[in-house]
């Protein structure tokens, strides 16, 4: 089982990964970093609490893990 800590971990370095890549995409689109910054800013938001919510839903689920 995996504790809270690290799925906070997880979810916060998979968060800064994607928070970088919609803020390149953002500006590259927009051509503003202030307009791209905020895009980014609210889909990290978003997607963090999401991704954190997934992952302790899958922690309780017992299908396709092997037992050690």
């Amino acid at each position: 089982m995996e504790t809270r800590k690290r799925t906070v971990v997880k979810a916060v370095i998979w968060n800064l990964i994607g928070l970088a890549v919609m803020a390149l995409v953002g500006v590259i689109f927009t051509g503003s970093f202030t307009a791209g910054g905020m895009m980014a800013a609210i889909n990290s938001a978003i997607g963090l609490s999401s991704y954190f919510l997934y992952e302790r839903l899958w922690t309780r689920i017992h299908w396709g893990r092997c037992l050690e």
